[in-house]
This record gives C-alpha cells, sequence and structure tokens, in this order.
C-alpha cells in the first residue's frame, strides 16, 4: 500500500490522474445522451462513439456540436446539407477525448525515463515505466529484430504498446469510453501496422524487390497464383490485428453490461419488480466486478498481442527470408 501511494501521489502520478479525471469529465459533460427502447439497447448504446455536443439533454436534431472540424468527403457531413457553398463538416467525438488523453499521458509517464536510465534517479513512476520499456526491448523486440535493427524500430513499438495500453486502460473509468472499442480506431492502428509493413519492406529490400520476393521460390506457372495468395495474406494481417483488439475489447464491455442490464431488467414492472431487481443485484454486480477485473489483465495482454504480432509482421516485411 505504501508502495502504491508512492506512485500516485508522485507529481508524474497526479499528473495522470489529473488526465484521466479530466478526460471523464469532459467525456460526461459534453458526450451525447444515449436514448433507446430497452435497457440493453440502451446500456449496449454506450459501446457507440458520443458526438461532444453542448446540450447532452436535447432532441438528437436540434443538437448543437462542440466542436466542427470540416471534411472534404460529404459523406461524414453531420448536418446533411449538400446544397452549394456549404462545407461538409463533421464534429468530435468522445473517442477523441481519451485519444489525446493517452498521448498526454505518453508524454508524462515517459519524461523522466531518459534521465532515470542515464543516471538511476528518478520518480516512481519513471522506474515503473522504465522497467516496461526495457521488458518490450528485451522479451519482444530484440528478439525478434535482433539488437541493431531492433534499436531502430523500438520506439515506433514502444508508442503502439503503451498508446493502446492507456486507451484500454482508461476504458474501465467511469464515465470514460474505450477507444480501442471502435472498429475505426483499431482498423486506423492496423494501418499503421500495415503502413510500416510496406514503406520499411520497401525501403530495405528496395521497391521491386519487395514485392518480388513476396513469393517465395515455386515453378514460374505457380508464380502468379501465389502472388495473388500472398498478397492476400499481406491484406488479412492488418485485418486480424483490427478485428482482434476491437472485438475483445468491445466484448469484454458487452459482457459486463449485460450483468448489470439483468439488474434492471428482472427488476421491470414486467418483470419481477423491485424484488427481483435487489435480489439480482448481488449476482449482477459481482460478476460485473469479477469481468472489471479480468478487463484489467486483457487491456494489458491486448495491448501486448497487438505489438508483438505488428512486430513478427513488420519483421518478416524487412526479412523476407523469415
Amino acid at each position: 500500500m505504501k508502495r502504491l501511494l508512492s506512485y500516485l501521489f508522485a507529481p508524474r502520478g497526479l499528473a495522470v490522474l489529473a488526465i484521466v479525471v479530466g478526460s471523464c469529465f469532459l467525456s460526461f459533460k459534453y458526450s451525447a445522451h444515449h436514448e433507446a427502447d430497452g435497457v440493453f439497447q440502451e446500456l449496449y448504446m454506450h459501446l457507440v462513439p458520443s458526438p461532444l455536443v453542448i446540450d447532452n439533454h436535447a432532441e438528437h436534431d436540434a443538437l448543437e456540436p462542440l466542436v466542427e472540424v470540416p471534411v472534404f468527403v460529404g459523406l461524414f457531413d453531420w448536418r446533411g446539407e449538400h446544397g452549394e457553398g456549404h462545407t461538409p463538416t463533421t464534429v468530435l467525438f468522445n473517442l477523441q477525448i481519451f485519444q489525446v488523453a493517452a498521448i498526454l499521458m505518453l508524454f508524462v509517464c515517459f519524461g523522466g525515463v531518459a534521465r532515470y536510465l542515464r543516471t538511476g534517479k528518478g520518480d516512481p513512476i519513471s522506474k515503473l515505466f522504465a522497467g516496461f520499456a526495457m521488458w518490450l526491448r528485451d522479451d519482444v523486440v530484440y528478439p525478434t529484430f535482433g539488437k541493431a535493427n531492433g534499436r531502430k524500430f523500438l520506439p515506433f513499438f514502444l508508442c503502439i504498446f503503451f498508446f493502446i495500453l492507456f486507451m484500454n486502460l482508461m476504458g474501465l473509468a467511469p464515465y470514460s469510453a474505450t477507444a480501442t472499442a471502435s472498429i475505426f480506431v483499431t482498423g486506423a492502428l492496423a494501418s499503421i501496422t500495415f503502413g510500416a509493413m510496406l514503406i520499411c519492406g520497401m525501403v530495405v529490400q528496395g521497391p521491386l524487390a519487395y514485392w518480388k520476393n513476396l513469393v517465395p521460390h515455386v515453378p514460374l506457372p505457380l508464380w502468379p497464383l501465389m502472388f495473388v495468395c500472398e498478397l492476400i495474406g499481406l491484406v488479412v494481417k492488418p485485418f486480424a490485428l483490427m478485428i482482434r483488439l476491437f472485438a475483445n475489447m468491445s466484448g469484454g464491455h458487452m459482457v459486463v453490461l449485460s450483468f448489470m442490464g439483468l439488474i434492471f431488467f428482472l427488476g421491470s414492472p414486467s418483470m419481477w419488480g423491485s424484488a427481483g431487481g435487489w435480489g439480482a443485484s448481488p449476482v449482477g454486480v459481482g460478476f460485473a466486478v469479477f469481468i472489471m477485473i479480468i478487463e484489467g489483465f486483457v487491456a494489458l495482454l491486448q495491448a501486448f498481442v497487438f505489438t508483438q504480432l505488428s512486430v513478427i509482421f513488420v519483421n518478416a516485411a524487412v526479412h523476407p527470408e523469415h
């Protein structure tokens, strides 16, 4: 307990706490209110990104966005106005709050890591994340890339791991939103890995040699078929990253919301009334808390799995013999 308090009340610990609390407050204050016909539908709507609006109790058609951002594709027009002279705009969602918060936490948590590794002096937060960074270096990146190439790619994979980890963990806080439970966020992350595979592979091997080396040594008549298969496999890899992270993070939240929804469902007048709601509360809350504890582990595990697979995929692009 003493060590935990030392982490929490260190200056960087207080800064991290302020970022998380501030993000949850902004999400609660400016996120649009969810409405649905049934209790389960209304609970599951919390997994859907909410636009940031000024009045979250207004009707949907009367919502005033907190921030409007110009876009170049009318498909994403928030107001649906496609008249001449109208600039299509979109709005910010609550997911962006926690994405920005994750970036701020990267700067705060790693601000003293370099100094600690050079001098051995630092606060508890710096020591904690220095240990995490060395673990990723020695057990994830270096065993796959080797020390020489691993040093070049290490900052990239460190950013991926901790960016995903912070978004996953903040999604467990009250009034928060899990950015990685959105297919658009995980798709963007997978696209970054896909881009690293292509760019790093073509830089190291050469633009033409990279595509030629996709296919192993096979008889010439089979080469076109094998090239198509390898091309499909190249696209499937980031697609699997996208679906894996999205499904695991949204699935755990759906289980928690399902247990909580049972309380309101059994307590409804059409079921068992208040007696059913109070009777189901200990079981529903107990299972929900149990799943939340597991989700804390899953948040770390999924960040690790995404990073580990990204390391393997990028290394395969750089070293075609693998």
